[in-house]
């Protein structure tokens, strides 16, 4: 199973620190480009400033004040990191560290087919959308309206090293950040 690939080509993470937090997941493994709510500080002994990650839902703030998982994709191969060198086969261990960034307007974003829930359907699937209990952006004909959404900007490639004379290419989807 191939898990989602996530460039950030331009985030204003990158220069704000607030928008940037460890974060943990204690229910399941989460994958580089999934959403989530930080409403809590973990309560684990040690993590006082890592905050849970949880699914996004209808109730509250939970569509719009979401975040996005992106770690270095060092797989882990038993108790070694980086023996594998796809990065699809890389996801964030459940009850692991794990950094988060805060989605904001015009943020440009790479990221793989599988970070998405649906298919992209090219002139009618033109938005993802955050989810009541979805941890991936679903394809959908519009922008949702008070949710965190992105809008498609064009089909790209991410180059994979395998090894093989292949065409190491994945499909990716350039996209930017339109709604919050």
């Amino acid at each position: 199973m191939a898990y989602g690939v996530l460039i950030p080509k331009a985030i204003a993470a990158s220069n704000v620190d607030s928008w940037v937090r460890p974060a943990i997941c204690t229910t399941l493994p989460v994958e580089n480009g999934s959403v989530f709510s930080l409403l809590t500080k973990s309560a684990t002994t040690g993590e006082g400033e890592v905050w849970t990650a949880l699914v996004p839902a209808s109730s509250g703030s939970h569509l719009t004040d979401v975040w996005m998982a992106y770690e270095p994709e060092l797989v882990m191969t038993g108790s070694y990191r980086g023996l594998d060198p796809d990065v699809r086969n890389f996801i964030n261990p459940v009850n692991k560290v794990f950094t988060a960034f805060k989605p904001q307007l015009h943020d440009i974003l790479l990221m793989s087919e599988d970070c998405f829930s649906g298919a992209w359907g090219g002139v009618t699937n033109t938005h993802a959308n955050c989810t009541n209990a979805g941890w991936q952006l679903v394809w959908g004909t519009s922008q949702t309206a008070s949710v965190l959404s992105v809008a498609y900007l064009k089909t790209d490639y991410i180059s994979i090293a395998t090894g093989a004379m292949d065409t190491q290419r994945l499909t990716a989807y350039t996209v930017e950040v339109v709604g919050l």
